[in-house]
């Protein structure tokens, strides 16, 4: 079982926010990296349970949660993780 939690949103409005989540799930699938995706446009409580975690009423997906370790970041936080090559270091997974 994943331990990382994406919270996402299938409706995304905005391209910005689909190319997001695009990059998130190749990079996250490329590096095998176990993941549960969280719709938060298919239900208030998950999205109540992503603002929660985020500990931002008005917080927008995707978001990142571990299971173990709580609020990660957001998409702007990965991204940088990604480029600077410290994605197990974003994950808490080293």
């Amino acid at each position: 079982m994943a331990d990382l939690i994406v919270y996402i949103s299938t409706v995304a409005g905005n391209l910005e926010m689909k190319k997001h989540q695009q990059r998130i799930e190749m990079i996250l699938t490329s590096k095998k990296i176990p993941v549960e995706y969280v719709d938060v446009a298919a239900s208030e409580e998950d999205r109540k349970k992503m603002r929660d975690a985020v500990g931002d009423p008005k917080a927008l997906p995707p978001q990142f949660v571990s299971k173990q370790h709580g609020y990660l970041g957001n998409f702007e936080a990965f991204d940088n993780a990604v480029e600077m090559d410290e994605l197990n270091v974003f994950l808490k997974s080293e």
